[in-house]
Parts: C-alpha cells; sequence; structure tokens
C-alpha cells in the first residue's frame, strides 16, 4: 500500500510572528521556517502504518518555494522513502494545493492521503476536505486514532460531543489532529540519510494545474493589545462594571 504525506513549510512554532510595516504580508525574513506541526504528525502515523506492515511505501509531497526542499528532507529523515516537490513561486492558495496535490495522486494512486488537518500559518483547515472532494474520496478530518485493517480504515475523531469513530473504503483521506500520536525525535544518521532519497520536482504546469491565486488579501494587522486588568473592591461593584462598562450582562 502506498500512503501520500503532504507536507507544509511554515514559520516555526516557537517565532513571535512579525508584520510587514506596509501590511501586505507577515515578515518571514531572516525567520526559521519548520514543517507544520500537524503534517510532522501525519508524517509519523504513516511511518507507524509502515512499521506495523500495513504500508508498503510513503510519499512526502510539498508545494511551494524551492526551499520547501528542507521540509522534504525532514519528512524523509522521520522515515518517507521519497520526496515530491511542486515547485511554484507564487502564493499558493488551499484550492490550488489540493489541485497539485489531485494531480500528483491520479500519477501515484496511492490508496491512503494522510495530511495536517490545517497549516498554523494561515489556519484554512481547507486543504484535506477539498482534496477529498476533487477526488471523489471518503474522509475523516481531525482524526485521534487511525486503525488500517483489511482494506478499510477506521478512524477515531475529535467532534464537539467527544470522539466519533467511522469506517472508511480505501482509498480515503484522513487529516489529523494533535492527539493522534508525538512525532519522534529526528537523528542525525538519518538525516545523514535522508540527504541520498529521491526528491522529484515538478512544476505546477508539468501537472496541468492554474495556480493563480483566487482570493486577494487586502490588508494584515496585528491583534489589538489586551489592556490591563483592574482590581474592584467587592462584588457589587464588579456586577456594576460588567453589566455598565462591558455590556456583557
Amino acid at each position: 500500500m502506498k500512503v501520500l504525506v503532504p507536507v507544509k513549510r511554515v514559520v516555526d512554532y516557537n517565532v513571535k510572528v512579525r508584520v510587514k510595516t506596509d501590511g501586505t504580508g507577515v515578515d518571514i525574513a531572516n525567520v526559521k521556517m519548520s514543517m507544520n506541526p500537524f503534517d510532522e504528525i501525519a508524517v509519523e502515523e504513516a511511518m507507524r502504518l509502515k512499521e506495523a506492515g500495513k504500508v508498503t511505501e510513503v510519499i512526502a509531497i510539498s508545494c511551494g518555494v524551492t526551499q520547501c526542499q528542507e521540509t522534504l528532507r525532514t519528512a524523509m529523515a522521520i522515515g518517507a522513502d521519497r520526496g515530491i516537490l511542486v515547485e511554484a513561486d507564487v502564493d499558493l492558495q488551499p484550492l490550488a494545493v489540493a489541485k497539485l496535490l489531485k494531480a500528483i495522486a491520479d500519477k501515484e494512486q496511492p490508496q491512503l492521503i494522510i495530511l495536517g488537518k490545517q497549516a498554523i500559518d494561515d489556519d484554512c483547515n481547507q486543504t484535506g476536505q477539498m482534496l477529498a472532494a476533487l477526488l471523489g474520496w471518503p474522509q475523516a478530518t481531525f482524526a485521534s486514532k487511525v486503525v488500517l485493517e483489511d482494506g478499510k480504515v477506521s478512524v477515531t475523531r475529535e467532534v464537539d460531543g467527544g470522539l466519533e469513530t467511522i469506517a472508511l473504503t480505501l482509498p480515503a483521506i484522513i487529516t489529523t489532529d494533535l492527539r493522534l500520536n508525538e512525532p519522534r525525535y529526528v537523528t542525525l544518521p538519518n538525516i545523514m540519510k535522508a540527504k541520498k532519497k529521491t526528491l522529484d520536482v515538478f512544476k505546477p504546469a508539468d501537472l496541468g494545474v492554474d495556480v493563480t491565486p483566487r482570493l486577494k488579501t487586502l490588508k494584515v494587522v496585528e491583534p489589538a493589545k489586551r489592556s490591563a486588568g483592574i482590581k474592584v473592591p467587592d462584588v457589587a461593584t464588579l456586577v456594576a462594571k460588567l453589566r455598565n462598562e462591558a455590556k456583557v450582562i
């Protein structure tokens, strides 16, 4: 069984994001970049399925600038067998990424696609669902447990009311939640081995996909700074302020 794992290059989660002075976007100059944490969980889950003998090949794929090769090398250091980069200089929006992934899926014919439920930069939470619609495959989002057995996959997912378990027939798409697993530490020997693994590079035109942005960002601003709190002498004063000033009661 072949598994496709899309991974995205994002600003590292430990970095404080800065908005450009002209408000056109986020400043990523000289900023540490890393693999999207949810996608790292997806790679780890694919590797666990392979180690359990359920999967034969894990392919990591990334869409974006040339530097995304570093993200793919990280995925291959975790254990992915090979990588595919769809190189594009334009800002790739979720629908464009979904179309690129569909083109790769048509080419590679995987039985399972596992990806993070969202990226921590734009928080769109759209790519997995759009890809499922384009491929016509069943999907399970926000997965916290995955069991692959007899050509079917059972997924426990997190919903507002608790947990829900659903069964999907393959091929299928799964998006991962934080509690699915804890990604392994990447060792130096595996990093060195990853440098020798195959990494294929395509352009969107090679796949016949138009990635022209359909949405326009008008302005990016930082959230308003939180004002300082105050102390009140008694409950009556607190209630009065909540009613008259905050107007929440």
